[in-house]
């Protein structure tokens, strides 16, 4: 699933694009793409068409677009393999375009790209959200991200400190702190020399914020790099991958020399996924 870099490197593809630009036309092409929208695809359309999209937000891995009026938004859910697309409006697209959203006096379209059918778009209501601003009503509960100027460190240093469960697994909690995935997670851990399954009550505050810092420079850098791309499901509106995946230290690595001290990278069951780690500067 994209985290946080590959979801803003979306988010400042289209935000230019988009922004102050009245939605033309909408057509649905896989009804599955807006089951979340409940009055279903013909209401998605006719309620989204006419509607002037004021730019593109993003909180952790979530992405909307606040409409005209600030009542509503298009919330963006790219699950798996969910890609928003900026795409000729004359072209026909690949065999996985689901939704199509034509802008005025633009010649190209927005592309909904779903091979799995597991993300999708909606409208939802937007409410008021800790700072002032507003943010859809299914994203309210989604904690700030580590790049989110309003990000308060020590207060989710605090929270963590609160939790006994394992450091990635509170990492990985969204209501901790978001945009956090398995990637991310794995590299933090091993640029802080930290366990995976470390309780995050037996860390000192001065451990908790080394953490976020390593986390923050992590995403920062791939950021930076377009992103991680392992497949052709990882791509910017323009369908090009980023490269980060060349700057990785332990997801992936699997019995690779570690950069730091040369021992052989490990992958181990976690959460039913993989957790990557050096044995040796990262012990139980």
């Amino acid at each position: 699933m994209p985290e946080l870099p590959e979801v803003e490197v979306v988010r400042r593809g289209l935000d230019p694009y988009v922004r102050g630009h009245r939605v033309a036309r909408v057509e649905v092409l896989h009804e599955r793409s807006v089951r979340r929208h409940e009055s279903g695809p013909s209401a998605f359309e006719q309620e989204l068409t006419g509607r002037v999209i004021r730019c593109a937000s993003r909180r952790g891995k979530y992405l909307w677009f606040p409409l005209d009026g600030d009542e509503r938004a298009l919330v963006a859910h790219l699950g798996m393999s969910g890609q928003l697309l900026l795409e000729p409006r004359d072209s026909q697209g690949g065999p996985h375009v689901r939704i199509r959203i034509g802008l005025d006096r633009r010649s190209r379209e927005v592309r909904f790209v779903d091979q799995r059918t597991f993300g999708g778009l909606y409208l939802d209501e937007m409410v008021p959200d800790d700072a002032g601003g507003r943010v859809p009503a299914t994203v309210a509960h989604i904690a700030r991200d580590p790049l989110d100027p309003a990000f308060d460190a020590a207060s989710v240093v605090a929270s963590l400190r609160r939790r006994d469960s394992g450091i990635k697994r509170c990492l990985l909690d969204q209501s901790l702190v978001s945009g956090v995935g398995n990637i991310y997670a794995d590299e933090a851990l091993w640029r802080a020399r930290l366990h995976y399954d470390r309780p995050a009550s037996s860390l000192s505050r001065a451990k908790t914020g080394e953490l976020l810092a390593r986390a923050t420079d992590v995403m920062s850098e791939a950021l930076a790099q377009g992103g991680t791309s392992f497949d052709a499901l990882y791509v910017n509106v323009n369908g090009e991958s980023g490269w980060f995946d060349r700057s990785l230290d332990a997801y992936g690595r699997e019995g690779e020399p570690c950069h730091r001290c040369g021992r052989p990278i490990t992958r181990e069951a976690f959460m039913n996924r993989s957790s990557y780690r050096c044995p040796k500067c990262q012990r139980r």
